[in-house]
C-alpha cells in the first residue's frame, strides 16, 4: 500500500472554504477514482494555517492513473472553478509518499 500525505498551506481566511470543499464534494470525487482518504487534520497551531490529509493507493502506478483521472474529471474542474472564483485557496502543496514500516503491517 502507498500512502500520500498532502500538506496544504492554506491562504488566510480560506480554511473553512477549503474544509467545506473537501467535506461536501472532493472526497466523493476522490472515491469515484479509487482514492481513499484515511484522515484529515488541521494544524494545532492556527497561525500555521495548514491542512493535512492522507490518501491511500494500492501502488504508485494506481496513484498516477487515479489522480490523473481525478484532475481530468469535469465534476472536479467545475467544482474548483466555482470554489476559487474569489481566488485560490492555498499557496502551496507538499506531497510525501510513504509505505508501512516493515514491522508494522
Amino acid at each position: 500500500m502507498l500512502y500520500e500525505l498532502r500538506i496544504y498551506d492554506v491562504l488566510p481566511g480560506r480554511m473553512q472554504a477549503m474544509l467545506d470543499r473537501f467535506r461536501d464534494d472532493t472526497i466523493k470525487i476522490f472515491a469515484k477514482h479509487g482514492m481513499k482518504v484515511t484522515n484529515f487534520w488541521v494544524d494545532a497551531d492556527p497561525a500555521k494555517n495548514r491542512l493535512y490529509y492522507v490518501l491511500e493507493h494500492p501502488d504508485a502506478s494506481a496513484r498516477e492513473q487515479n489522480f490523473q483521472a481525478f484532475l481530468e474529471d469535469q465534476e472536479w474542474i467545475d467544482l474548483r472553478q466555482r470554489t476559487e472564483q474569489s481566488g485560490p485557496m492555498y499557496d502551496k502543496i507538499e506531497i510525501i509518499y510513504m509505505e508501512n514500516a516493515p514491522f508494522f503491517q
